[in-house]
């Protein structure tokens, strides 16, 4: 295949590093095509050797160092997975975040990182918003992106009604009630909405489930969007974890 930098129409995406890339191999073994290593690899302390993990899951490998140059903007990237795009499904019986309308890829994939650590492993997407696949948001999440069930959406509407048992929570400025006032029953299964990074959630979003608050000093206009969202999965998930 000839590689190239990545495009959105693309059929395969990249995971750079090699935590990463030891992410893809462990989740998703049938997707990776193949594993670039560049000359000056040198093995990470706790890591497994790449070309033993590779070789031990039959995965080729390939020396690449002109690729690195073009592919990856940080010079300490030594190993990029190189995988195949696939289709999922969200788990009706999970709880999700939803994200609408999400314009940022570092933050997704510090939120896709923080979701799976906290066993929240159902992310919906509502278009128009950043491609998941590319290599930034992969980056970002650490590996974690592999572990993570995904779906976009055309419309609030359209996730909402093929997950009619989920209560809605929305977070917005103006929400009715605060973070710490929520009662919580941890066998419910929940959806905890967030809008993106410029806008927020707009006013009609304070007609679905219950609108939520997550208050702060007046020091601040706001919080910035993984932020939000790290406060909210701690305090839903936390009698799940603790």
């Amino acid at each position: 295949m000839a590689l190239k930098k990545y495009k959105k129409d693309y059929s395969y995406s990249y995971a750079l590093g090699e935590f990463p890339t030891i992410e893809l191999i462990n989740s998703k073994p049938d997707k990776a095509i193949k594993v670039l290593v560049n000359s000056n690899y040198k093995g990470s302390k706790g890591q497994p050797d790449i070309y033993d993990f590779c070789k031990d899951k039959d995965i080729q490998t390939e020396t690449n160092d002109k690729f690195f140059t073009r592919i990856s903007p940080k010079e300490n990237c030594y190993v990029i997975g190189i995988f195949e795009k696939y289709d999922l499904f969200l788990q009706e019986d999970k709880s999700h975040i939803v994200l609408v309308n999400p314009s940022n890829m570092g933050n997704m994939g510090t939120i896709i990182r923080t979701m799976v650590g906290f066993g929240i492993n159902n992310l919906a997407i509502v278009s128009p918003g950043v491609d998941i696949f590319d290599p930034k948001v992969i980056r970002a999440s650490m590996g974690a992106f592999f572990k993570l069930n995904f779906k976009y959406y055309n419309s609030f509407d359209e996730y909402k009604n093929s997950f009619p048992g989920h209560h809605i929570y929305t977070f917005m400025l103006n929400g009715a009630s605060t973070i710490k006032d929520i009662k919580h029953n941890a066998d419910q299964k929940f959806s905890l909405v967030f809008g993106n990074e410029a806008k927020g959630l707009d006013d009609s979003f304070l007609k679905e489930g219950t609108s939520v608050v997550i208050k702060h000093t007046n020091n601040i206009d706001s919080l910035n969007l993984p932020i939000a969202v790290g406060i909210a999965i701690y305090e839903f998930s936390k009698k799940n974890i603790y």
